[in-house]
């Protein structure tokens, strides 16, 4: 696969290289035989030589095609009508098409390498070999060669082959090839580890607990491939529109040639001649057969630079256009993993006292909420001073902590003990703390929101896009955190199928030409994502679920990314209506211009690579799109 890619690319640049020579010395030869002073066969001689150079796999491919039964497309009408010009005397004018033809060409190939060096950073993440140790001497294998289990090294400077955990070492990983971000991630042994990032520190041993095929890197790099399949409407359109328009001017054209003749007779043949030849150069379809699928291209392109990968320009179309975007909650707007998010003492406790006695309490126990309150307390807990410490099935604990009698656990465990306590202030998971049958105070622990939920939030309403969260937690908690993140919507208490269920209705209250977006992370809310109409898989590299059944994969936990990509994919459809219609616009003009004989060649030749050029220069606006992540409307040129 590596060799193939670098061929891929080696063959486009081979390409450009091919066309800009062939560009430039057909253009010199035809500026030398516009002004050199020498005898009219010489210049006949050199506007042949240069319409062969610049000219000849136009031909060639429109003679192949025609051989194949494919007769009506751009190289046939560019050829019959150059070749129609050269039989008139009218020289220059049939070179100067197939120059600047090159020069399109030539634009093109230099906006595609560019879009596809930008999604070829994405391809630098394969990895060409894994360092596995065997008979005590490291050797190098394919990452394919290596199973599931086995434990490879990786050293500074080098790509982490495969997804696994770290069992041996200390680094700092450089992910901006898959997350766009450039701060590094410390990780250490224990922690989980994703293959196409780079070790940019220490030295790594990391256990293998995903075959090459199923790993992040591989799962990215198909997407990545087959991105460019995936056709929108407005492409498939233009391959219709094409279809049906390029014989009907072929038709036109004879006539332009037949009805004169028919009925003024051959003194005239050769002005009508002229007059078709010139239709047919005007009606060459390039601009919107080229700039079309190069718009949508540099989108995908501009997109991976930001680590958000979309899986084909259909998708592109669908982003444009959102009526509401759905959210699920625990690991998308929140963290998923507890934290304490208040600390209430009463009766004349302190906050230092009341953690002190909630983490000696759930000293013993592996519970998220006991884990919580643990890390809270951020001090080493003196075993020796707990005993006989009692857990109460769904109430909490008790214990004796110097040789106290301490409570922590729900209202039915102070209910329990006959201990008064006052309602909680705060939302949330609340431990109530009690010490000699006093009440301490209380404890609330949350599932954090996450540091750029609350902007992303705010960028989506102020381009009036509707918010909404579905959520399988309680009420009371999702009522809260959409609260503090003012949405639109929430609903609680729902099962997979519920959300399904809700995201049904969401869907059949919308605009029929407006979208819905879900947002989620990709493992358990898969059949969410694939119902909705664009799903957008959050931070999610490491699940197979979310690049499945995903149309868009943001490749960290940037919510604002969301934003992004809606943005480029607005700008993108406007790009492409723009070319749209400029091009049928100048061609509509032109060719009936052109069919009464009040346009030259020259104004055909512009008519067909002047528009093209600025279709295609007009999609490269999209390559220079600058976006500030979590910064609503900062979106420079």
């Amino acid at each position: 696969m590596c060799n193939s890619h670098s061929n891929h690319h080696h063959h486009h640049e081979h390409s450009e290289s091919k066309g800009l020579k062939r560009f430039t010395i057909s253009f010199v030869i035809l500026i030398f035989a516009l002004l050199l002073p020498v005898n009219e066969n010489i210049k006949i001689f050199m506007y042949i030589t240069a319409y062969i150079i610049s000219g000849f796999d136009v031909v060639y491919r429109a003679l192949r095609n025609l051989l194949k039964g494919d007769l009506f497309d751009e190289n046939f009408l560019m050829s019959i009508a150059t070749l129609g010009a050269i039989c008139l005397k009218e020289f220059p004018e049939a070179v100067s098409v197939m120059v600047l033809y090159q020069l399109g060409e030539f634009l093109q190939h230099k906006a595609v390498s560019k879009s596809r060096k930008s999604i070829s950073k994405l391809m630098d993440i394969r990895p060409e070999y894994a360092n596995i140790e065997e008979n005590g001497v490291v050797v190098q294998k394919h990452p394919e060669e290596i199973n599931i289990n086995d434990v490879i090294i990786v050293k500074a400077g080098e790509k982490v082959p495969l997804d696994g955990e770290v069992t041996e070492g200390h680094s700092f990983l450089d992910t901006s090839s898959l997350t766009g971000e450039s701060a590094l991630r410390e990780v250490k042994e224990g922690d989980n580890i994703l293959s196409g990032c780079i070790n940019t520190s220490g030295f790594l041993k990391i256990k293998v607990n995903k075959k090459y095929k199923d790993s992040a890197v591989s799962k990215i790099l198909e997407l990545v491939e087959n991105a460019s399949s995936r056709k929108s409407s407005a492409e498939n359109f233009i391959k219709k529109f094409a279809k049906y328009y390029t014989p009907i001017v072929v038709i036109l054209a004879v006539l332009l040639i037949l009805i004169p003749f028919i009925v003024f007779g051959s003194e005239v043949l050769n002005i009508w001649v002229e007059r078709a030849l010139t239709f047919l150069v005007i009606s060459c379809p390039c601009a919107l057969v080229i700039s079309v699928p190069l718009s949508f291209f540099s989108a995908l392109g501009t997109a991976s630079k930001y680590g958000i990968l979309i899986k084909g320009s259909n998708y592109v179309e669908m982003l444009s256009k959102p009526q509401t975007v759905v959210f699920d909650k625990t690991g998308t707007l929140t963290k998923g993993t507890f934290s304490v998010t208040s600390i209430i003492p009463a009766n004349g406790f302190s906050q230092e006292d009341l953690i002190k006695y909630a983490a000696y309490a759930e000293s013993y126990s592996n519970h998220p909420v006991a884990q919580a309150v643990k890390n809270a307390y951020k001090k080493s807990i003196d075993n020796t001073s707990v005993s006989d410490e009692t857990e109460i099935a769904g109430n909490g604990v008790c214990a004796k902590i110097y040789n106290h009698d301490v409570l922590a656990g729900n209202k039915k465990l102070m209910d329990k003990y006959g201990i008064n306590t006052p309602e909680s202030p705060k939302d949330g998971n609340v431990i109530y703390i009690a010490i000699d049958g006093k009440f301490m105070g209380f404890i609330v622990i949350s599932d954090e929101i996450k540091e750029n939920a609350q902007n992303a939030i705010n960028q989506l309403k102020s381009i009036n896009i509707k918010t909404v969260m579905l959520t399988g937690d309680t009420n009371q908690n999702a009522r809260n955190i959409a609260e503090k993140l003012n949405m639109d919507e929430y609903y609680s208490d729902l099962l997979p199928a519920g959300k399904v269920s809700k995201l049904e209705i969401i869907l059949s209250e919308k605009d029929k030409k407006r979208s819905v977006l879900f947002a989620g992370d990709g493992i358990n809310d898969a059949p969410v994502l694939m119902r909705s109409d664009i799903g957008i898989a959050m931070g999610a590299l490491g699940s197979d679920a979310a690049i499945e059944a995903a149309d868009v994969v943001i490749t960290d936990d940037n919510l604002s990314k969301i934003y992004t990509a809606v943005k480029l994919a607005k700008r993108t459809m406007m790009i492409v209506r723009q070319n749209i219609i400029f091009a049928i616009g100048v061609k509509v003009l032109f060719l009936l211009l052109g069919s009464v004989g009040l346009m030259t060649m020259w104004g055909a030749v512009f008519a067909d690579v002047g528009v093209t050029l600025l279709a295609i220069l007009n999609s490269l606006r999209i390559m220079k799109l600058k976006f500030e992540i979590g910064c609503p409307n900062k979106i420079s040129r």
